[in-house]
């Protein structure tokens, strides 16, 4: 696989992960690092770097990251958010290959759509989990760790793709054992009292 695929398949990759986490911090970074950081974004997503699309994607990013430190708003918001980071993630990851005909975008937006479908499952199960404690600490902790995941990772497939999609591979396996855990937790059978 040639350095230019795997640049490539690392950004849609990230990108549609990226989603998944924080949809419109995502498409603020992309669209400012396009028209002020000298990025070079595929041409299907110029649109990102439209200052009324930085602007929104702006205030948007900055609600999410008011409401993701609330406890159960931020359930809410990622019930909500199902219907929208999942599809936009295989719209990304789509968009990011735009010039390469629709086998590929076709499957850049399944893959993608997978992508976000798994770091949301992530992000969601785990707040879910968290907000059976009744602590606020450990949301804003989790809050804050998401961000700091999703700044790592697009920094990481911006300047070493091959070591984020490597980092991806862990991420996936990781979060599916999670998810599976969590789901036991969930179905186990209710405690008998004494």
């Amino acid at each position: 696989m040639s350095d230019a695929l795997i640049a490539q398949a690392a950004f849609a990759a990230a990108v549609a992960w990226g989603a998944g986490l924080r949809l419109y911090a995502v498409v603020f970074i992309l669209g400012v690092l396009g028209r002020f950081g000298g990025f070079d974004l595929p041409a299907s997503l110029h649109v990102l770097e439209h200052p009324l699309m930085i602007g929104a994607a702006g205030l948007l990013a900055l609600a999410e990251f008011v409401g993701d430190k609330i406890p159960l708003l931020d359930s809410l918001s990622d019930t909500f958010h199902t219907f929208i980071r999942i599809p936009a993630g295989a719209a990304l990851a789509a968009a990011a290959f735009g010039d390469s005909g629709g086998a590929a975008q076709l499957l850049a937006a399944l893959t993608g759509g997978g992508l976000a479908a798994t770091s949301h499952a992530a992000k969601a199960g785990t707040r879910a989990f968290l907000n059976a404690s009744p602590e606020p600490a450990s949301n804003v902790a989790a809050s804050f760790g998401e961000e700091t995941l999703l700044g790592t990772g697009l920094w990481l497939a911006f300047v070493h793709p091959a070591i984020f999609l490597g980092a991806l591979a862990i991420f996936i396996l990781v979060t599916f054992l999670m998810l599976r855990r969590l789901w036991r937790w969930l179905t186990r059978p209710p405690a008998r009292p004494l």
